[in-house]
């Protein structure tokens, strides 16, 4: 819940800037000159900048559990299965959380993931192909590395970074499609405080080009929040048996499985070098192993 308060504050914060800004650089009075009222753009900006943030975030178990086929354990049965429970509720015990709901799904990759709208009330899955090849000792430490992306509360932190983006991306875009769309008439009335086609083509250009600043911060976080995951493992499972871990996915890592829509939340990624990695969702496995020992 304090989560879900600091993202409103976070956002309504945001807002409160914008209209500082524009009153002092006249924008409300410009759009307001030009038949648009500034206050009602960064409404419409929020509702749905911030307004997909969350419908994504509410939405985020069912979308994984559907798209994964994973199925929930709820009632073990076998020896295997008992272990996963037992050792997710021990971690979350320590993490001081709310025992997540379990899930493995089939994949041939060794992967893992976590997601849900808060602490309390989220699901870690396990791929079967992580089951397979790893020990226990090491599927162990990647459920305290995921759990630890929860008693972070990385995803509702994620959604409050991407809301904010997404608010700022909806408003410049429109400000600047404003301001082009004003110079090509040459300043001339529209009537009725009519747009023109610049407009449209500004819009739908920026938020492209605005949108791919706002994913590589989006990623930059993404990356971050994997070192304190892992760190998290490090504490629950060990330092030696989150270090191993790391080392078997980057002894057979490949494509993920995963859809793209939770791949970030994923305990490996896709990876990328030069440009491509500031819109990579995971660092390289070297570095977080480094990360790692230099910690130990």
């Amino acid at each position: 819940m304090r989560r879900i308060v600091l993202f409103l504050a976070t956002n309504l914060a945001v807002l409160l800037l914008f209209t500082v800004i524009a009153r002092l650089f006249g924008i409300d009075q410009w759009a307001a000159a030009n038949g648009t009222s500034f206050v009602g753009l960064l409404v419409f900006a929020a509702v749905f900048g911030m307004g997909g943030a969350l419908i994504s975030l509410a939405l985020s178990k069912p979308i994984a559990k559907w798209s994964t086929h994973a199925q929930v354990i709820t009632q073990p049965q076998s020896e295997s299965e008992r272990w996963l429970l037992e050792t997710v509720r021990r971690h979350a015990q320590v993490a001081g959380i709310g025992m997540p709901e379990v899930a493995v799904y089939a994949g041939p990759e060794m992967n893992a993931f976590a997601t849900g709208m808060s602490r309390d009330h989220a699901l870690v899955a396990v791929s079967s192909g992580l089951l397979q090849n790893m020990d226990r000792e090491q599927v162990a430490a990647v459920l305290g590395h995921e759990i630890g992306h929860v008693a972070n509360g990385d995803m509702v932190t994620l959604t409050l970074i991407q809301g904010v983006l997404n608010t700022f991306v909806i408003l410049a875009a429109r400000i600047v499609g404003r301001l082009v769309d004003s110079w090509l008439s040459g300043g001339r009335d529209r009537g009725g405080g009519g747009i023109g086609i610049g407009y449209f083509v500004t819009v739908m250009a920026l938020e492209v080009v605005f949108g791919l600043f706002a994913s590589m911060i989006v990623m930059a976080f993404s990356r971050w929040r994997e070192f304190r995951a892992d760190a998290a493992g490090a504490r629950l499972a060990g330092r030696g048996a989150m270090i191993s871990a790391l080392q078997r996915l980057s002894a057979t890592y490949g494509e993920s499985t995963l859809p793209r829509t939770i791949q970030a939340f994923g305990i490996s990624g896709r990876l990328g070098t030069g440009f491509k990695h500031l819109f990579m969702s995971h660092p390289p496995l070297e570095q977080r192993i480094a990360a790692l020992r230099a910690a130990g």
